[in-house]
């Protein structure tokens, strides 16, 4: 019975040093593509599988990364874990995930080392920390920034461009002929938050176009959940108040809206249009489906483990902020027509 190919068969093959073609599995970036063209043709050809375990022993590295989120229960969290793992399995690496519930001491705990035995780096979204939290970090194993309540002058930082897809996404309904908007789950605040961030875009848009900021359909700080967001809508319904458009400032505000609506026999989107933020799976499900904001939700999951791999392998070099781009996705809950856009 035949062996199976070692890393001295791919060398022979290749017309190569075992120690090259070490480098390659180990993604050394110096090398010829000459050489990476031969290896690669080697492996194919003995049909060579690398001995994860063995690498990672001898490397000193478990082969694995932490994920640590929020919760997993959103929609956009799962979605995002989802697609870091496939991004961490494209590179034979194992995803470790830990909920923190946004909770200052568990996130606090990744921050000093406390978590990070099991793992060679963190991809971490804090919630409750700041940015003296993030400077003071003692952890010693690489991480990947998340999200908005982050700071990249200590760790490298990806994230959403919160503040132009919010302005985008409002334009679009003022383009639509819509006069009077509510700007669901929006904080006014000047804290490093997508609800703060997103908030800042449709007001930004709202005095480009013209049109007034109205308190009373300034709905926040509110839950970021489908239920908020249907309860949200509800009470504004039954206060009386007169709106033709609602932004959800995330997928499941407006999907909460949109339930609301429906409830009240509202047509969408003949009288209430209905626009949502992050392009989550059920956005493109929904009874219309929903009008939203792709904000780069798998680009940010896949760059954020790049990076992350990158700096374990001993990348250096200060940190790096990466923003994803965004596009509008129009389905059913905007006009397909839009009227012309108002003077800026």
């Amino acid at each position: 019975m035949n062996s199976a190919p070692t890393m001295a068969d791919v060398a022979r093959v290749a017309g190569v040093s075992k120690k090259t073609v070490s480098n390659y599995f180990n993604g050394y970036r110096y090398l010829r593509d000459e050489t990476r063209a031969r290896i690669a043709a080697a492996v194919d050809e003995l049909n060579y599988k690398v001995n994860i375990s063995a690498r990672n022993l001898s490397s000193g590295r478990t082969g694995a990364i932490g994920l640590a989120v929020p919760e997993l229960a959103h929609p956009y969290f799962s979605q995002f874990a989802q697609a870091v793992v496939a991004a961490a399995q494209r590179n034979d690496v194992n995803v470790l995930v830990e909920v923190t519930g946004g909770d200052r001491a568990h996130e606090l705990a990744i921050l000093s080392g406390g978590r990070g035995r099991s793992v060679d780096g963190f991809v971490f979204g804090p919630l409750a920390l700041g940015a003296d939290d993030i400077a003071a970090a003692t952890v010693d194993v690489p991480i990947v920034l998340i999200g908005d309540r982050a700071d990249a002058s200590r760790f490298d930082f990806v994230t959403v461009d919160n503040e132009r897809g919010a302005y985008d996404a409002t334009r679009h309904l003022v383009a639509g002929g819509r006069r009077r908007i509510v700007g669901l789950g929006a904080e006014r605040s000047d804290a490093p938050a997508a609800a703060s961030l997103r908030a800042r875009g449709f007001f930004a848009a709202l005095r480009d176009s013209e049109l007034p900021v109205d308190d009373d359909l300034v709905v926040g700080p509110i839950a970021w959940t489908r239920s908020a967001g249907a309860a949200a809508v509800h009470a504004l319904i039954e206060g009386g108040a007169e709106f033709d458009a609602v932004f959800g400032l995330n997928d499941a505000l407006a999907l909460g809206a949109l339930s609301a609506l429906q409830a009240h026999g509202v047509r969408v989107p003949e009288e209430v249009a209905v626009i949502g933020f992050d392009d989550v799976d059920e956005a493109r499900f929904a009874s219309p489906p929903l009008t939203t904001i792709e904000s780069g939700l798998d680009w940010v999951a896949a760059r954020a483990v790049d990076l992350l791999l990158e700096r374990i392998a001993g990348a250096a070099g200060g940190p790096r902020a990466e923003i994803a781009g965004h596009a509008l996705v129009q389905r059913e809950t905007t006009p397909r027509e839009p009227a012309p856009s108002p003077p800026v």
